[in-house]
Formats: structure tokens, C-alpha cells, sequence
């Protein structure tokens, strides 16, 4: 007997789940983007695990700390239990080649647009990739979600800018994930008649 793996909502951090502020690593300076909650429970409720993908260079650049990024992120991931959506897991990556922290200075497979995050949770969590969905505000997230061969590539708008070319390379193109509205329907009902 086989058991049928699970879709996932794989989500970038920054510019996704909470306000673009560079090299975010305090608490006071994090804000959830509105909807957030709802959309993911949208998700769970639908079978998919949701999991968290996260470049962290600022730890590589002497910015921030592991400790620092661990103490934020078992606060966001409260935060997601208070609001009845607990997290599948959070994955970062705090390598960079040209790192001023010398044990992070390395090109990591895991570094998006790198796919490696997205491989190791998958293989850790029974993930069907071809059945999941990739929402990040970068190419590098888009990328990243192709690489690993994940089914729906969504770009959201956020500070970056998105040229007309990174929104090819999407499935879809939302303003934020909180619009849950047309997002959810869109991959849990299919494309409206």
C-alpha cells in the first residue's frame, strides 16, 4: 500500500508572509501582511502542508545572527499557531558566496533560486512538488519553485519590482497573498468559467 503525498504552499518570507523591511531579524519590526492567516488556512484546509522558504544573507553579511533568526522565527511560527494555522516548517538558507561571516561564505544548493529548500522539505514531508505552489516576490523564489519542479509559480507584488519578464515566468501574478478572494479559487476551484 502507497501513501498519496500532499501538496504544499511553499512560501518566501519577506515581501510574502510579512512587510519587505531589509534584513528584517527583530520582532518589532515585523509586520504580517494582511490575509496572510486566512489564505493559508484556505490552504490547510485543502490538504497542503505550508511551508516557510527563506533566503537569510543577513546573517552571512554580519547583520544578524542564527541565534537572532531563531528567536524571530519561533515567534512567527506562535503567531501562526495563536491564529490556528500551524506551520508544516521553516527552512533557511544563511550562505553567501561573497559572505563577510566566513563559515557562511559558500555557493549553497540551497540558496534560492537554488531548489534545495524546496528538495529537502519535500523529501521530509511526503511533498507531491508537481501538485504544489511557490509564492514568492522575487525570480529568484519563481526559479527556485521551477527548479524543484513545483506545479504553480505565484508572484506577488511587494517593494521589488516585477518586470514583465520575471511575470512570464509565473503562473500567476497576485498583489499580495492575502487576496485570497481570486488566489484560492484560482488553485483550489480551478480558473473561473
Amino acid at each position: 500500500m502507497t501513501t498519496q503525498q500532499r501538496p504544499a504552499l511553499f512560501l518566501d518570507r519577506d515581501g510574502v508572509i510579512n512587510k519587505e523591511i531589509n534584513y528584517l531579524h527583530r520582532i518589532k519590526d515585523f509586520i504580517f501582511l494582511p490575509g496572510v492567516f486566512e489564505t493559508c488556512r484556505l490552504f490547510q484546509e485543502a490538504g497542503f502542508a505550508v511551508i516557510v522558504v527563506t533566503n537569510q544573507s543577513g546573517i552571512a553579511r554580519g547583520y544578524y545572527t542564527e541565534e537572532d533568526y531563531g528567536i524571530l522565527t519561533e515567534w512567527m511560527r506562535q503567531q501562526f499557531i495563536h491564529a490556528g494555522v500551524p506551520l508544516t516548517d521553516v527552512l533557511h538558507c544563511p550562505h553567501l558566496p561573497e559572505a563577510q561571516v566566513t563559515l557562511y561564505r559558500m555557493a549553497c544548493p540551497c540558496r534560492k533560486p537554488n531548489p534545495g529548500m524546496i528538495l529537502d522539505a519535500s523529501q521530509r514531508h511526503g511533498i507531491d512538488v508537481s501538485r504544489s505552489i511557490m509564492v514568492g516576490d522575487k525570480l529568484s523564489d519563481i526559479q527556485a519553485g521551477h527548479k524543484a519542479g513545483v506545479g504553480h509559480l505565484v508572484l506577488v507584488h511587494s517593494s521589488y519590482e516585477i518586470t514583465l519578464e520575471d511575470a512570464q515566468r509565473a503562473h500567476y501574478v497576485a498583489e499580495g497573498l492575502g487576496q485570497t478572494t481570486a488566489f484560492a479559487h484560482w488553485f483550489l476551484q480551478g480558473p473561473p468559467p
